[in-house]
């Protein structure tokens, strides 16, 4: 009778699994994409202890342990999933499976101080899922809750690791129509709540009112050294954020932006990319009217630094279809790679994702065009290990495989 592992027991050793690398790898015959907007080209690439010792037209006379045969498919670096909740959400309809989020919470105050990090699960299902289909990295989310700051979050290796945090420490703040409904009946709300929470910066400890004593030194440290994600699509939402930003000399960014191309000259201006997702083209809400697809090109020819996220956690590993309809509605395609690839990590203060020597042995060989839906990653790399390309979802796929005509294998070899 053949058995199968439970799920939170495959967890754990589809992660442990990680732990195997090779001292040396050569990947060879590779159609070399570096991450940093430039033409691909045929090289080969040598790993060592998990960095990029050379790369090479041809390296083939190196010693190493294994070799791989890229045949002349794309090699790219690991890829950006986008903001996700990855980590922090398993089911997002059972309680004890959702930490991305505040609702609720007795102080009734805003908490800046929230840090989603301490909540982080690498064991989480979503992780390999995610993973394997040739993404590498996310930037973990504090979920719009029922306050207008959300919390902080930063970037997370998908290597498995508890402490695979990195980069600027982030802070979410939403300012969207939506989040305004549910904070007093109007988005003004928001700008009336953050100036006077500003405000209390200069305040004594005692005179706080809207924000603890912890969350004063956050928002203090986060103006000094950390980043602000504004999350807002309407156009007049985007130039009060920018706004606010100028006027408190913050370092920021704004995610939604579907409006945002109205606004292209002023983000241009003021230096602040914008994380999108290229497939809002009809109008969700009202937040949305102005949505279109080629937002982001529009946005690209103005001179804005366009990121890209999916909107999801569960799915994240759509968002090179997400890309590639940007890319098909005027995007550039090597900017797109550098989009999806080591653009994320330079915003976002981590460490450098190009496909150089002496940086991180994290890439993905892929099937076909990373961009096409029909293209597939077949080797992922993390940190110079060999992914063993399992996931929740593979491991059910070859128990509930048909290998008769009419029958499932549970019925077949129960």
């Amino acid at each position: 009778m053949r058995m199968l592992l439970p799920l939170p027991l495959l967890g754990v050793l589809l992660l442990m699994s990680l732990s195997t690398r090779a001292d040396s790898l050569l990947i060879t015959d590779a159609l070399l994409f570096v991450g940093d907007a430039s033409a691909p080209v045929t090289q080969d690439i040598h790993i060592v202890e998990g960095k990029i010792e050379a790369t090479g037209a041809d390296l083939s006379t190196v010693t190493v342990d294994t070799v791989i045969d890229a045949g002349g498919r794309p090699v790219t670096p690991a890829l950006f999933a986008g903001i996700t909740a990855a980590g922090l959400s398993e089911i997002g309809m059972v309680y004890e499976a959702v930490d991305s989020r505040l609702s609720n919470l007795y102080t009734g105050l805003m908490h800046p101080e929230f840090d989603v990090r301490r909540a982080y699960n690498p064991y989480s299902s979503v992780i390999p899922v995610t993973r394997v289909e040739g993404y590498g990295y996310t930037l973990l989310m504090a979920a719009p809750g029922d306050r207008t700051l959300s919390g902080q979050g930063s970037l997370v290796r998908f290597d498995g690791g508890f402490d695979s945090f990195e980069g600027l420490t982030t802070f979410f703040v939403n300012v969207d129509g939506y989040s305004g409904n549910r904070l007093g009946g109007s988005r003004a709300a928001h700008w009336m709540l953050l100036e006077e929470a500003f405000a209390e910066l200069a305040t004594a400890d005692e005179d706080l009112t809207l924000i603890s004593a912890s969350g004063k030194a956050s928002l203090r440290s986060a103006r000094r050294d950390g980043l602000f994600v504004f999350r807002a699509n309407r156009a007049s939402d985007i130039r009060q954020a920018l706004a606010f930003g100028r006027k408190h000399k913050l370092n920021m960014l704004i995610s939604g932006g579907q409006e945002a191309w109205i606004v292209r000259e002023e983000l241009a201006e003021a230096g602040v990319p914008v994380v999108i997702n290229a497939l809002d083209n009809l109008p969700g809400s009202f937040d949305g009217l102005g949505a279109r697809l080629d937002n982001a090109a529009l946005l690209h020819e103005a001179g804005v630094i366009v990121l890209f996220t999916s909107g999801e956690t569960h799915n994240a590993r759509k968002l090179r279809q997400v890309v590639g309809n940007a890319v098909a509605n005027g995007f550039p395609y090597q900017a797109a790679i550098s989009a999806i690839t080591s653009l994320p990590a330079a915003v976002f203060g981590g460490a450098p994702r190009l496909l150089a020597p002496g940086l991180n042995a994290d890439l993905v060989i892929w099937s076909g065009d990373p961009l096409e839906v029909d293209s597939a990653a077949d080797q992922v790399i993390i940190d110079g290990k060999l992914d063993p390309m399992t996931s929740r979802q593979t491991q059910l796929l070859q128990r509930y495989l048909p290998t008769e005509v009419g029958l499932g294998r549970a019925y077949v070899r129960p």
